[in-house]
């Protein structure tokens, strides 16, 4: 469900207390972990946190008027989801994630980047706050701008 608001304070003002306190909870880590050059928003409905046009003026390939995205946090109709594109396209670190989450004793309920719990205690805060730190700003761009070489000169050759 893509929320209309404007602003992260907003958006958790109008879920239900149950929802606020747990995303309440997993903000904390993120905030807690995140690299000085990215930042909190509303980016695609969700809280996102993502690196700004000042420090990465190309933006999102698919919309370069957005800033590029890193992980983002949502309440959607029957659960909650975090959004980890970096552990999604980065292997070693998605080996080292699964691992480390798996150590923890808890059911990783994961998609492609989607993060999906029905309550804070399904989560490994720890792992996601350790995960959030080992990429910051500055790797994630270089690691994301080598992904797009790859994808495009993938793309080439098949033509």
């Amino acid at each position: 469900m893509q929320s209309q608001a404007m602003t992260v304070d907003a958006y958790l003002a109008e879920l239900p207390e149950d929802r606020r306190t747990a995303l309440e909870a997993v903000r904390a880590v993120i905030l807690a972990n995140l690299d000085k050059d990215y930042e909190e928003g509303m980016q695609y409905g969700m809280i996102g946190y993502y690196v700004p046009h000042r420090v990465y003026p190309a933006g999102y390939h698919c919309d370069p008027k957005q800033p590029l995205p890193f992980v983002c946090l949502a309440s959607q109709k029957n659960y909650m989801s975090l959004y980890m594109m970096s552990v999604y396209g980065d292997s070693e670190l998605a080996a080292w994630f699964k691992s480390a989450w798996e150590q923890t004793g808890k059911k990783l309920d994961m998609g492609k980047s989607c993060i999906r719990f029905k309550k804070i205690q399904n989560l490994a805060l720890e792992v996601i706050g350790e995960a959030i730190r080992r990429l910051p700003a500055e790797r994630y761009i270089k690691f994301y701008e080598s992904t797009l070489v790859n994808t495009r000169g993938a793309a080439k050759s098949k033509n």
